[in-house]
């Protein structure tokens, strides 16, 4: 089966990796994405897990396993893709009164979207965002000047898409939201000490797109690539189109952080949650009780992986915010 890659889905899998540009290190010798995407597959092999995607996996036996869904019609049209906010709260009857509520992310959205999450940050003690940026940093209200390549792109996709770009419509400067990422110097010397660099993260991905791609089509769900190509060119429906294909795409991504990830995972996932754990940590110390961690998509599998085993939690419940709407066009 041949696949191939295009600029749409090296966009897609930058924009739901990163929050911002980051300067590059030299790369190591990767080979091809090919190479990469069967690696991936080895990888997964030998560490003895089903051939099926890993996070899908999970999410049949792990209540709350999925933080993004897609809505489709009857006739299987998607007219809309939703995010979770998922909570947690300790097996231990002792430490009653502890909430921690997974808010996954996507990085463009609706209006409406990041005003309902503006409106739930209200309800937490504290909620702990990402932002790879020097520790403290609190992003000004409208996001601020961007910077960086990735940022770069996602201000085009935004417009493209006809969304609004998280930095520009999440109040970041409310008392309660505390900086819960790696800084710039701490994600270069991380991404260093695992032998990566972003270009090498970059043909990961690509790898991990090409090894989605062929699943997709395995399942008879192919063509999302030529859809979002078409959809480049069409005069009427551009950004619902795009936003289709798309949405399908982020729906199949669950298991894209064990693909680009080496055997100690990856600094982008790995790493970055685990500088968000610390942080919660801290702030279950200093008493607070009802806490949110808000963090893209892709991180959620592996901060929920850890919730369960290392904090001792169990999951409780989730509920569901529309991050994109697609309903069809009115027909004059």
């Amino acid at each position: 089966m041949r696949m191939s890659i295009t600029s749409g889905t090296l966009a897609l899998a930058i924009t739901w990796a990163f929050t911002l540009g980051f300067a590059e290190e030299p790369a190591k010798p990767m080979g091809t994405p090919a190479d990469v995407a069967a690696n991936a597959k080895k990888l997964r092999e030998k560490k003895g897990e089903p051939s099926k995607e890993p996070a899908k996996a999970a999410a049949e036996t792990v209540p709350g396993g999925k933080f993004l869904r897609i809505q489709r019609t009857d006739k299987g049209v998607v007219t809309g893709m939703e995010t979770s906010i998922a909570r947690y709260v300790p097996q231990d009857a002792a430490k009653k009164g502890l909430v921690v509520d997974l808010i996954s992310a996507v990085h463009v959205g609706e209006k409406s979207y990041y005003k309902a999450l503006d409106k739930a940050f209200e309800n937490y003690d504290v909620v702990l965002y990402e932002l790879v940026a020097p520790e403290g940093t609190r992003v000004p209200k409208g996001g601020g000047e961007r910077r960086g390549v990735v940022s770069g792109i996602q201000g085009g996709m935004k417009d493209i898409l006809e969304l609004e770009f998280q930095l520009e419509q999440v109040d970041y400067t409310k008392k309660n939201l505390v900086h819960a990422d790696m800084s710039p110097d701490q994600f270069s010397k991380a991404m260093k000490d695992r032998g990566e660099s972003m270009t090498s993260m970059i043909f990961k991905m690509m790898g991990a797109s090409m090894a989605m791609q062929s699943e997709m089509q395995a399942k008879g769900q192919g063509g999302a690539e030529m859809e979002m190509l078409m959809a480049l060119f069409d005069p009427n429906n551009r950004a619902l189109k795009l936003k289709r294909a798309m949405a399908v795409q982020f729906e199949n991504m669950d298991n894209l952080s064990l693909m680009f990830g080496g055997p100690d995972g990856s600094t982008i996932i790995e790493g970055r949650n685990q500088a968000a754990l610390d942080v919660l940590k801290k702030q279950i110390a200093d008493g607070k009780q009802k806490i949110g961690i808000f963090y893209g998509g892709g991180h959620m599998p592996d901060l929920q992986k850890r919730l369960l085993k290392d904090f001792g939690m169990k999951f409780e419940k989730e509920e569901w915010l529309e991050a994109w709407s697609m309903p069809e066009p009115v027909k004059k």
